[in-house]
């Protein structure tokens, strides 16, 4: 296809599919003369999947060659992937690491969180700083932010994380998919949370006034 039916195909404009082809996040289409070449399905995937980490998932162009550089790396195992989209997604976030008292005692309560749930983590993956500075910021503001409270979460969070890694194949792993769905199912899960917040607040609160 021409990068004019390719951008009709995908909805990314033309200006932008030479910017991602300057930029190396999509190979160069087979040149069928001078300044022209035919683009194939392969070129639509990777365009839809950047798509999906610059709308969805919000994140910046060095966040999503990092990705698109950890899908090609056949090298790099499955949980490899994760890691790295884990790390793209909080270093993209605002959390200010603040390594003070109460982010040291956050720490630890978030090994034992780990260790109660039988969690097997790395030491240094980044999701550990996160949950700490969240823990952490939710004290300073007097939220109850006690581990009882996330037991509910954690049993949540495993059995909706072993659906989705069960679901993967023990060999053939599409890796651009599989990473695509672990950031979808992220904003999904992120979503339905916050429609049943609201619900449970409507419930709760059903005499509030709302402003005019």
């Amino acid at each position: 296809m021409r990068i004019s039916d390719l951008s009709r195909q995908s909805g990314v404009p033309v200006a932008t599919i030479k910017f991602y082809l300057r930029e190396q996040l999509l190979p160069p289409g087979e040149a069928t003369g001078r300044n022209q070449a035919t683009y194939f399905e392969e070129h639509l995937r990777r365009l839809q999947l950047i798509k999906v980490f610059t709308t969805i998932g919000q994140l910046d162009l060095t966040s999503v060659r990092r990705l698109l550089t950890a899908i090609d790396d056949e090298s790099l195992p499955v949980t490899g992937l994760y890691e790295t989209l884990n790390r793209v997604r909080v270093t993209t976030g605002d959390l200010t690491p603040d390594e003070g008292p109460a982010v040291a005692t956050a720490r630890q309560d978030v090994d034992r969180l780990i260790a109660g749930a039988g969690w097997r983590v790395r030491p240094d993956a980044a999701t550990r700083s996160q949950l700490a500075i969240v823990l952490a910021a939710m004290r300073r503001l007097d939220c109850d932010a006690s581990l009882s409270f996330f037991d509910d979460y954690v049993v949540a969070a495993d059995r909706l994380a072993r659906k989705e890694v069960s679901r993967l194949p023990l060999d053939g792993v599409q890796r651009a998919a599989a990473l695509a769905r672990g950031l979808l199912l992220e904003e999904a899960f992120a979503a339905i949370h916050r429609l049943a917040v609201e619900h449970h607040a409507e419930r709760h609160f059903p005499d509030e006034p709302v402003d005019s």
